[in-house]
């Protein structure tokens, strides 16, 4: 989009910036746990939200989850300063959800709420992907190149090399898109973005006719406040945590991210530490990764030998705070404003560490605010790798002594297996 979209904002003397958070199945993560984190993987001021984890939701209880998550990510954006829409990419076909996707469109269309269906979109060019199917060529299948209206990206056109080419026209690498499908999905939001661009111009130009001062009509601190009582009742996700008044905080030592972290590790030193002069020694870690994990063979030979092979490596790394042993000691978490009550942390690396390295684990200890934590009411929540310590404020729930919520986990004695944390969620 930036290629494409770019320049439209820089002959106005402004940059479109995109902001990509992806990161791979890898770490253990996916939607369900990544939707609290809207804050730190992107920023609190971004004017529109993508949304592209849909491939991790098909089958069992990822599906059912879905569009709860969904929905609670568009309720939580518009808390936002921007009040950013959330933008679904899809890469199936527009049947996927039978329904469920398009009651919760119309239901937050209000709020720009809005989904895309890629493989729907070529069909809707013309071309018959089912004849050529049942010719032999499978345009949609992994590794094809050309989608039957072009072979090649743009950027692709006048490339010398013709493995380089042949790359840049893949339709799909796998599962995931490849170049030429990311050019008609970039292309498609581009486009969308413009006609809105054009209505909000001709917006302008009406007021400017009237004699209105459009920067003073139009002006970011006109813009009306969202609270939770200016959304519609939800449909598909909890109220206790998707009625609110702000989006969750997160810490996530993963990367990448780029905007406002919510709980932050407190200096062992600071003079509202409750456990200042404790031992707090957790390291914050990251898996090292080579240049080329997840780059086609087509494009290592390409870019192997030039000076800005760099760009070829993939931001995505795993990464938490680690304990190793009980010398580690304890890491403090100081905590944001909560409004529920709500605490979650999760482990890396892997889809379902969190029974083992959180849930099952008596060689750590949680505490909140100096009170250890029963781990009889935790449990594995949103996802395998989390586990929710508190659902709720309750009258049993220990009070702030320093003006903070505090989270502190300790290494015990036979502390043997590292514990890494990967990201601590609060709402």
């Amino acid at each position: 989009m930036e290629r494409t979209f770019g320049p439209v904002w820089e002959a106005a003397g402004m940059k479109l910036t995109c902001q990509n958070a992806g990161e791979g199945g890898g770490c253990g993560d996916d939607f369900a746990n990544q939707v609290f984190c809207i804050q730190q993987n992107v920023s609190p001021d971004i004017d529109i939200a993508h949304y592209t984890w849909t491939y991790f939701e098909a089958g069992g209880p990822a599906s059912a989850k879905a569009l709860v998550m969904r929905e609670s990510l568009a309720r939580w954006a518009q808390m936002l300063p921007h009040q950013p829409p959330v933008h679904v990419y899809n890469t199936g076909k527009m049947n996927q959800y039978q329904g469920d996707e398009h009651q919760l469109a119309e239901h937050m269309s209000e709020f720009g709420y809005n989904a895309f269906y890629m493989t729907s979109g070529l069909y809707n060019g013309g071309f018959d992907y089912d004849a050529a199917k049942e010719d032999g060529v499978d345009h949609l299948g992994w590794g094809h190149v050309g989608d039957g209206y072009h072979n090649v990206t743009r950027y692709g056109e006048n490339e010398s090399s013709p493995e380089r080419k042949e790359s840049l026209g893949t339709v799909m690498r796998n599962w995931h898109p490849g170049p030429l499908a990311f050019q008609f999905v970039s292309d498609t939001f581009s486009y969308i973005y413009s006609q809105a661009m054009i209505r909000a111009l001709d917006l302008i130009e009406s007021d400017l006719k009237n004699g209105i001062d459009p920067a003073e009509k139009w002006a970011a601190s006109k813009r009306k406040i969202q609270i939770k009582s200016s959304l519609p009742p939800p449909k598909f996700c909890d109220p206790l945590y998707c009625v609110v008044d702000e989006a969750p905080g997160c810490i996530n030592f993963e990367k990448p991210t780029y905007g406002w972290w919510g709980a932050r590790v407190e200096d062992p030193d600071d003079s509202l530490n409750p456990h200042k002069g404790e031992v707090q020694n957790w390291e914050v870690w990251h898996v090292d990764e080579p240049i080329w994990r997840g780059v086609s063979k087509q494009d290592q030979i390409f870019f192997e030998d030039r000076d800005d092979k760099e760009i070829c490596r993939h931001l995505d790394a795993c990464g938490g705070i680690s304990a190793t042993s009980k010398e580690s000691g304890s890491v403090v978490f100081r905590l944001p404003k909560q409004e529920v009550g709500l605490v979650v942390i999760c482990g890396c690396c892997g889809k379902e560490v969190g029974t083992e390295m959180i849930l099952n684990n008596t060689n750590i200890e949680i505490s909140y605010n100096g009170e250890v934590l029963d781990r009889n009411a935790w449990d594995i929540w949103p996802n395998g790798k989390c586990v929710r310590l508190m659902k709720q404020f309750d009258a049993n729930v220990a009070k702030a002594t320093t003006g903070h919520n505090y989270l502190k986990i300790e290494a015990l004695e036979n502390l043997s297996s590292p514990v890494r944390i990967s990201h601590v969620i609060t709402l």
